[in-house]
């Protein structure tokens, strides 16, 4: 049973993981940009599709590269010609502006690849098990959950240890001052969206080859890792961090003890969170992003 439990545990996290490259991108963008990314699950879909049509060529590890990349210059033209009239607009028009991306993006998805599932298997290095005594688990999913690992600490010293970094906190926390410095925070920004996108492709990418690839698939996604970003409070790097890691492992044994209710878990998790914190875990420092 301790197995059992164990393993489940390992998948949560997992799970949270994957949330948390959505949840990070979420509050990234609307950190900077005071903009709610309703469209966001559409570039994680993108991910995963280019991704199937990628490893033909270049293989999954080439895939795996490639295809952030390739979601990264889409949202930089998306960032170029229709966000950036929305910034710090009132909320509502930038809510709709995305809804409508997301279902112009996912109805586009069915007329170019079809509305059917398309299946991307495992590569072939990555299959079997690892065995630690009793306990054995997913090769791949330990890859998975390594690769967003290294992607979450890529970003963290690149927000904390950059000049790139320390002008994307400081307009965050006061971008008037930045304007009087005379920094102009436009190409931060599209440089925000891009990475923010590509983590989001990054996530399409690792998950194509477990939940199949399906125009749908962002959809199903996103309200999730909106869970995360408001679990753990708008704006803060850690609260979603923290906010991914509980909402995963709560997941992972409700699974094991109550499956029916894994879906709703999650939800209930918000709801306990919010009649405490309504801000969220670290709710306070929605303009700080620490």
């Amino acid at each position: 049973m301790l197995i059992e439990i164990l393993e489940q545990v390992l998948n949560g996290l997992l799970a949270g993981a994957y949330y948390l490259l959505i949840a990070l991108g979420l509050t990234l963008i609307f950190s900077l940009g005071g903009l709610v990314n309703l469209a966001h699950g559409a570039f994680y879909a993108l991910g995963a599709y280019f991704a199937v049509k990628l490893a033909d060529t270049v293989g999954f590890a080439g895939a795996l590269v490639l295809s952030p990349v390739a979601v990264a210059l889409i949202g930089l033209v998306v960032e170029r010609f229709l966000f950036r009239r929305f910034y710090r607009e009132d909320p509502a028009l930038g809510l709709l502006l995305t809804f409508g991306l997301a279902m112009v993006a996912e109805q586009a998805l069915r007329w170019i690849f079809g509305a059917s599932p398309i299946p991307f298997s495992i590569p072939p290095a990555l299959k079997g098990q690892v065995f630690v005594g009793d306990f054995v688990y997913s090769k791949y999913r330990l890859v998975m959950l390594a690769v967003a690992v290294t992607a979450v600490a890529g970003l963290w010293l690149l927000l904390r240890k950059t000049p790139f970094g320390r002008v994307v906190r400081a307009g965050v926390q006061n971008p008037d001052m930045v304007a009087a410095l005379g920094i102009s925070l436009v190409p931060y920004m599209a440089t925000v969206v891009a990475l923010a996108v590509a983590l989001a492709a990054l996530a399409g990418v690792l998950l194509a080859a477990i939940s199949g690839v399906h125009p749908a698939m962002g959809a199903e996604i996103l309200t999730a890792s909106f869970v995360v970003v408001v679990i753990g409070g708008l704006g803060s790097f850690w609260g979603v961090v923290l906010a991914a890691l509980i909402v995963g492992v709560v997941r992972g044994l409700t699974v094991y003890f109550y499956p029916s209710a894994a879906e709703a878990s999650i939800y209930l998790l918000m709801l306990l969170v919010l009649l405490f914190r309504p801000r969220g875990l670290f709710g306070e420092r929605i303009q700080r992003f620490e």
